[in-house]
């Protein structure tokens, strides 16, 4: 039987170079993007330790962390000394901080412009690999009493019914709202589809007094506001 290096562990390195130790004594925003991955998977290979196996796996989606947030379990899996535990463990640390992105948007009490839209959805649904269309409901002062997914498609569209959108704007009490979905392709020209949608709810919503004042398309760094380029 080989035996097994232990040399790569964590527990078996200098005090100063373990990720844990070093986030106890520095602080966590001492380590590196490699050191907080190490920490999540604990160990590496035969071959490198958990944070030469980090700093490989970051160097394959160029050092960004959002692309790496987008691996899936099988992706991840392709890397020697990551098994489906550990690319849970990267996935599910990644998750959580996408997630407190969302609860770190600022509450913007007023929409003023298409940028305020942009700041409350983008973290939500920026960098989805699938669409996702949301509403904002506003009261006569533009202030945004919720925001409220409406539906999760694939990569290429998703559904949207105009009576669920209707309803919760009678329940919020909402005199106006603003519309926003995704393009998972990063294109911003918005399809056939989306302006005949747009049209449609613009109808529905003006026979219940309810003004749809935007709607927006989404990438992860930019938009395209129906409103400020007048195809409203």
């Amino acid at each position: 039987m080989k035996e097994y290096n232990s040399s790569f562990s964590i527990r078996e390195w200098n005090e100063n170079d373990r990720p844990r130790e070093k986030l106890l004594v520095k602080g966590k925003n001492a380590l590196s993007d490699s050191e907080l991955i190490a920490i999540l998977i604990g160990s590496g290979n035969r071959d490198e330790s958990a944070v030469e196996l980090s700093k490989r796996i970051l160097a394959s989606v160029d050092h960004q962390i959002n692309a790496l947030g987008k691996l899936s379990v099988k992706q991840l899996m392709n890397f020697k000394g990551i098994g489906e535990a550990k690319a849970i463990s990267i996935i599910a640390g990644l998750e959580l901080g996408r997630r407190r992105k969302e609860e770190d948007v600022p509450v913007i009490p007023k929409i003023t412009s298409s940028g305020d839209v942009f700041g409350i959805l983008s973290p939500l649904i920026g960098d989805l690999e699938h669409e996702e269309f949301w509403v904002l409901y506003l009261n006569n002062s533009n202030k945004v009493l919720q925001k409220k997914q409406i539906s999760i498609g694939g990569k290429t569209g998703t559904l949207v019914d105009p009576r669920i959108i209707y309803r919760y704007a009678l329940e919020f009490g909402a005199t106006s709202i603003i519309l926003g979905h995704n393009h998972p392709s990063g294109s911003l020209i918005p399809s056939e589809s989306d302006k005949i949608l747009t049209q449609k709810l613009k109808r529905a919503g003006a026979s219940l007094d309810i003004k749809l004042l935007d709607h927006l398309i989404i990438t992860e760094k930019e938009y395209f506001s129906f409103a400020d380029e007048d195809v409203l």
